[in-house]
C-alpha cells in the first residue's frame, strides 16, 4: 500500500479577506446544520480519520497507530466502519489513503509515516474532508492534533460547510495549546461534534472515546445511545 494520494489544495481554494465569513454568515450555517439529520443511511460507516503527523506528534504517533485499530473493533459491533486516514507533515505534505475496511491495512500505514517538522495543514484536511463529502456522505470526521498556525476563519469557513453537509468534526486535542483549543472548539460547534481534549496519559479514555465516535459513525445516535458506555454518555450532550 502506498503512502497515500496527495491532496494538497490549490491555490484557486484559498478565500480571499472579502470572502471570509463573518460571525454572522458562520452562526447562519450553525442553524441550517441544526435542520439537518445527524447521520443519513447513505453516511453511516463513513469517517475521515485525521492526523497531524509534524514532529510535535512523535511522542504519540505509536499510541494513535495502535488506538485506530479500536475504532474499528467497536464498529464492527454496529455494522462495520469504512475509513479513510489522512495525514500532513513537512512542507506542505497532505496525504490521503483509499478508503478501507480492514483495519490492518490501515496499521500498515501508518507503521510506514514518520513525523516530520512542518506547519499544520488543517485546511488541507478540512477542504479535503468536504469534498469527500460532496461525493458522497460522510458520517464523520476525526481530528488528532496539538496545535493550529492557521487563519481560524478560513478553518470556520469550511467547518461551515461541512456543518450543511452533515459531517460532524470530533476535535481530540493533545495538549493545552490555547490557540488550537479556540480553533478546535469552534470546528466543532460549527459541524455539531465535539471537542475532546486529552493527554498521553488518558489513553484509556482515549481509546473509549474514539470506540463511541466510531459507533455513531456506524450507526448514528440510536447505535451510540444502546451502547451506554460512559464515553458515549460524554459525547451524547454534544451530538443532540
Amino acid at each position: 500500500m502506498t503512502k497515500g494520494k496527495d491532496i494538497t489544495t490549490p491555490g484557486r481554494d484559498l478565500p480571499s479577506e472579502k470572502n471570509r465569513s463573518s460571525r454572522g454568515e458562520i452562526d447562519a450555517f450553525l442553524q441550517q446544520a441544526k435542520s439537518l439529520e445527524p447521520v443519513s443511511d447513505a453516511a453511516r460507516g463513513r469517517l475521515v480519520f485525521a492526523l497531524d503527523a509534524t514532529m510535535s506528534r512523535q511522542p504519540t504517533w505509536d499510541l494513535a497507530c495502535g488506538l485506530q485499530a479500536e475504532m474499528f473493533k467497536a464498529a464492527s459491533d454496529v455494522g462495520g466502519l469504512t475509513v479513510q486516514l489522512v495525514y500532513f507533515r513537512g512542507f506542505g505534505e497532505c496525504r490521503a489513503s483509499r478508503w478501507v475496511a480492514d483495519p490492518a491495512a490501515l496499521r500498515d500505514l501508518m507503521v510506514q509515516i514518520g513525523c516530520r517538522g512542518g506547519k499544520t495543514q488543517i485546511k488541507k484536511v478540512l477542504a479535503h474532508t468536504r469534498r469527500e463529502a460532496e461525493k458522497r456522505p460522510i458520517a464523520a470526521l476525526v481530528y488528532v492534533g496539538d496545535a493550529m498556525e492557521e487563519e481560524v476563519d478560513e478553518l470556520s469557513n469550511i467547518a461551515g460547510e461541512l456543518g450543511l453537509l452533515g459531517v460532524r468534526a470530533f476535535m481530540f486535542h493533545e495538549g493545552r495549546d490555547p490557540r488550537a483549543e479556540a480553533a478546535f472548539r469552534e470546528i466543532a460547534r460549527l459541524t455539531r461534534g465535539a471537542y475532546l481534549p486529552f493527554n498521553s496519559a488518558s489513553a484509556a479514555e482515549l481509546k473509549d472515546l474514539l470506540g463511541a465516535v466510531a459507533t455513531y459513525a456506524a450507526g448514528g445516535l440510536k447505535a451510540l445511545e444502546a451502547s451506554g458506555s460512559s464515553a458515549a454518555r460524554r459525547l451524547l450532550p454534544s451530538l443532540k
